[in-house]
């Protein structure tokens, strides 16, 4: 029986995509594990699949500025990359497939160590750290944007194989979306959403601008694990700390989608055509990728962006909101128009399948 291990984790973006190709490998017949994180949103995500072996293992997080935690979660590393190893070595898999996050770097070295193919993929445009550190050991290294080669010392591993487009939301029903949220159809609606993990700054202005926007507007509010307040009741005002199935159902219904500019994200906007307003996630808490995502969708007319600092400027909040959901139909036909190259979700496990081959 051939075998795939799986790896990611720390945020729904470097989890999403493992858990679109899991199903495929099942349906060919291989088997599956996955090497999460003892705490991480991974582990929660993978409860449904009860075919799938989960490893958790010791990780890291080394952050971009000083903090003395960096030298306590540089020692995990170590012993995460010995659990890794002697996991690789008793499931023996064919391939490794890693979508980034910390706790996918010991996993990477494992196979590395192994000699078995490890593939890995990237969604924005420049590597995030975890996987900038794992480039040296993998086997291929699938872009999303063609720039993204330009990080890359080795060139002749790169891929580009543009946007991962998954089906989770084919079959979206407006009527299901209304009646989950208790909504109307006579009133237009606003998505909130911050990533599985939330963004406080994103929740906090939301919040205190809840009385103003429901004059106009209903509201779905995607605020991240333990991130809910309860003291914000409203019976056009919804909030969830994470949605999965009933995603699409929201996404159906809503108007003008507010989000942080992550590259599964936005992509998947683009492919329904959704006005967006980006929030990027600030330079001091990232590498800025997100920004650079945000800017190439407004180079193009896609969206409006609010930098994250400019949040408390209540009324540019309240004027781009208004301008994008005025002029909709203008961002959603241009969304329509531009079209781009993708790839589905049963094309990149055949790319996997055939690096495993390659072995």
């Amino acid at each position: 029986m051939s075998k795939v291990l799986f790896t990611g984790g720390g945020s729904a973006g470097h989890v999403t995509l493992n858990l679109a190709l899991i199903p495929i490998f099942l349906e060919k017949g291989w088997r599956v594990s996955y090497v999460g994180s003892y705490t991480g949103i991974e582990k929660d995500l993978l409860e449904k699949f009860h075919e799938v072996k989960y490893y958790p293992i010791q990780t890291g997080k080394l952050r971009r500025y000083f903090s003395w935690q960096n030298f306590m979660d540089a020692l995990k590393i170590p012993v995460g990359i010995l659990q890794a190893i002697w996991i690789v070595f008793k499931e023996k898999p064919d391939v490794i497939f890693s979508k980034g996050g910390f706790v996918s770097f010991p996993v990477v070295v494992a196979g590395f160590v192994c000699r078995v193919p490890v593939v890995m993929h990237e969604s924005d445009v420049t590597p995030g750290l975890a996987n900038k550190m794992s480039l040296p050991f993998v086997s291929r290294f699938f872009t999303t944007f063609d720039d993204t080669v330009k990080y890359v010392r080795n060139k002749a591993k790169v891929d580009c194989v543009g946007p991962v487009m998954s089906n989770r939301f084919e079959n979206a029903s407006k009527e299901r979306g209304y009646k989950f949220c208790r909504f109307s159809e006579d009133k237009p609606v606003l998505l909130f959403m911050g990533g599985s993990l939330g963004a406080k700054s994103l929740n906090e202005t939301v919040r205190r601008h809840i009385p103003t926007l429901l004059k106009k507007y209903q509201i779905i509010h995607l605020c991240g694990r333990g991130q809910e307040d309860d003291s914000y009741v409203a019976p056009e005002y919804r909030q969830f700390e994470y949605v999965d199935s009933e995603l699409k159902d929201l996404m159906a219904i809503s108007d003008v989608v507010i989000s942080r500019a992550g590259s599964n994200a936005i992509f998947e906007l683009l492919s329904l055509s959704k006005p967006m307003i980006l929030v990027p996630l600030p330079t001091a808490s990232s590498r800025g990728e997100q920004m650079l995502n945000a800017k190439s969708f407004q180079a193009k007319g896609f969206c409006e962006i609010i930098p994250d600092e400019k949040l408390s400027d209540a009324r540019l909040f309240l004027d781009t909101i208004e301008s994008v959901y005025l002029h909709k139909d203008e961002y959603a036909s241009r969304m329509k128009e531009a079209g781009f190259n993708a790839i589905n979700n049963f094309d990149l496990a055949q790319k996997i399948i055939d690096c495993a081959h390659q072995k």
